[in-house]
C-alpha cells in the first residue's frame, strides 16, 4: 500500500524546497561513519568534489556578494526530520537568507556507528562539523524543542560559529526536576512513551500538545506518518535519557555564564572573526521566562522572529 505522507514529501514538500533553491547533502563529519543529511542553498555546492575547491569557489562567491548573505540554520524536534518541519519557513526565509536545514542524528537520513555519543553536545558537534565542511562560518542557529537544546549547545561550544540562537518549545538544559515535572504533567511515564508512540492515538496527543492550532488528520494519513518517520526508537530512546542533566550539574553551568570573564571571552571571540554585513560585534542579551532560557541578538534578528520574540519578551518582564 502507497504511503500517503511519503508521496507528499516526495512531491510537495521536498519540491517546495527545491524551488526555494535548496539542494540535499550527505556530509561526512568525522570519517568514521557519521554523516549528517542537510539541505543546502545550491549556489552553495559548486562542482568541484573536493573540499579545497568548494572553499575556494565558496570565497569567490562570497567576495562577489561583498560579505554574502546570513547563514540560518534550522533544528528540527522528535515529531520530524528536518525539511518535513520546516519547509513553510525555508519558502519565506529562502530569499532573505543562506538557510540549511540538517537532519539531526538518527532522524532522516542521518546516521551514526553504534556506540555513539547520545547527547545534544554531539548532535552539536555534528552539525557543526557539516556546517564548517560547507563553508559555513557564522549562522543563527534556530531551534525547535529537542532542535533548540541541540542549537545552545552549539552556541556554548561554538560561539564563533553561532552568534545567535532562537529557540521555541525549549531550554538550555533538561534538568531533572523540569523533566520530572513534565511528565507528570503531560501524564507519560517518560518522554519515550510520548515522544516515540506506538499507536495512532499516541500520535495524536503528541500533535496535540506540541502543535498551537489543533488538526484533524485522518488515521490513515497519521498510520503512514509513523511508519514513515518514527523508527530508530532504541537510538532515539538513547537520545532523550541523554538529554536529561542533573540540578546540580546545570547549576554549576549557569552559575559559569555568569562569570565575569565568561562575557568579555565570548564577546572576544565573536570579534576576532572577520566582519560582515549581517552579523556585529555586540554579546548576546539572554532573557529568562517560566524557566526557558533564550538567546537573541541585541543589534539584529530574523525578521520573522523579531516581533514575536519582541511580544514573548515584554510578556516576560510584566
Amino acid at each position: 500500500m502507497v504511503n500517503l505522507v511519503h508521496v507528499a514529501k516526495k512531491q510537495l514538500v521536498q519540491r517546495l524546497a527545491k524551488m526555494a533553491g535548496l539542494r540535499q547533502r550527505a556530509v561526512d563529519v568525522d570519517d568514521a561513519g557519521t554523516v549528517i543529511s542537510i539541505w543546502v542553498p545550491k549556489d552553495k555546492l559548486p562542482a568541484g568534489p573536493t573540499a579545497e575547491e568548494m572553499e575556494t569557489e565558496r570565497r569567490k562567491k562570497e567576495t562577489k556578494r561583498n560579505g554574502g548573505r546570513l547563514s540560518v540554520v534550522l533544528l528540527h524536534g522528535f515529531a520530524g526530520d528536518g525539511i518535513l518541519t520546516w519547509v513553510l519557513q525555508v519558502v519565506a526565509l529562502a530569499r532573505h537568507y543562506d538557510v540549511y536545514v540538517p537532519d539531526l542524528l538518527f532522524f532522516g537520513g542521518s546516521v551514526s556507528p553504534a556506540g555513539a555519543d547520545q547527547t545534544p553536545g554531539f548532535q552539536a558537534e555534528c552539525v557543526a562539523s557539516a556546517l564548517r565542511r560547507l563553508g559555513v562560518e557564522r549562522c543563527v542557529a534556530v531551534g525547535f524543542s529537542y532542535g533548540g537544546f541541540v542549537a545552545f549547545k552549539m552556541a556554548e561550544a561554538d560561539p564563533a560559529l553561532v552568534v545567535s540562537v532562537v529557540a521555541t518549545g525549549s531550554l538550555v538544559y533538561m534538568t531533572r526536576s523540569t523533566s520530572e515535572a513534565m511528565l507528570r504533567r503531560l501524564g507519560a511515564a517518560s518522554f519515550a512513551e510520548f515522544l516515540l508512540p506506538n499507536d495512532v492515538a499516541g500520535l495524536k496527543s503528541l500533535f496535540a500538545a506540541g502543535t498551537y492550532r489543533k488538526w484533524w488528520l485522518p488515521d490513515r494519513v497519521l498510520s503512514d506518518y509513523m511508519k514513515l518517520m518514527i523508527f530508530n526508537r532504541k537510538e532515539r530512546t538513547q537520545l532523550l535519557e541523554g538529554l536529561v542533566v542533573s540540578d546540580e550539574d546545570a547549576a554549576v553551568v549557569v552559575r559559569s555564564y555568569r562569570q565575569p570573564g565568561f562575557r568579555a571571552k565570548l564577546t572576544a571571540s565573536v570579534r576576532a572573526q572577520p566582519g560582515s554585513a549581517h552579523a556585529a560585534a555586540r554579546i548576546p542579551r539572554r532573557y529568562s521566562c517560566s524557566g526557558a532560557t533564550t538567546t537573541a541578538s541585541s543589534t539584529w534578528s530574523l525578521r520573522e522572529a523579531s516581533k514575536s520574540s519582541s511580544a514573548r519578551r515584554r510578556r516576560c518582564e510584566a
